[in-house]
């Protein structure tokens, strides 16, 4: 099941009859709206993902969350074809996968845009090209000691789209 954006207004998570919860507080809005919650710097416009309290760039502690958009570009990729190492708690059996880097926008004025680091809901290399767009959905990562889905974010390529959802 993935849920994005768009789909989380229309009711698709609360399909889902497993309690589930995200794979780590702020990261996420979820379930209406799912939407990658970053920060940016008030002095210099640098973002962050995930949020941070101190600036990268000029190091002030001068940091707002601020959310970003549910649509990007894929900046660069590769397949993640073994089994990572612990602490990576995937269910087995391990299945390689997508990972790359979506450029997006931070929804604020005056902050900068931001590389992502992702997991992709694709690993065929025929599908994934540099510079095409991509869009975040929520998906199941694994489950937890309490059988409840713990949910990861990640962006599948886009459908095409009207220009109103492409804003992001």
């Amino acid at each position: 099941m993935a849920v994005t954006a768009a789909d989380a207004g229309q009711g698709q998570a609360a399909e889902h009859q497993v309690p589930a919860v995200p794979v780590a507080p702020g990261l996420f809005t979820w379930p209406q709206e799912p939407r990658l919650l970053g920060s940016s710097c008030r002095d210099c416009g640098a973002t962050t993902f995930p949020a941070q309290a101190a600036c990268p760039r000029c190091t002030r502690a001068s940091m707002r969350e601020v959310p970003l958009a549910t649509r990007g570009r894929l900046w660069t990729w590769t397949i993640q074809g073994f089994e990572p190492k612990p602490p990576y708690a995937g269910d087995a059996p391990f299945v390689p996968y997508g990972v790359g880097y979506i450029e997006l926008r931070a929804l604020a004025d005056g902050a900068d845009p931001v590389l992502v680091e992702s997991r992709l809901t694709v690993s065929d290399p025929g599908l994934l090209q540099i510079g095409a767009d991509f869009e975040l959905v929520i998906v199941p990562f694994r489950r937890d000691a309490e059988g409840r889905d713990v949910l990861t974010f990640a962006f599948r390529p886009a459908s095409p789209a009207s220009p109103a959802s492409r804003a992001g």
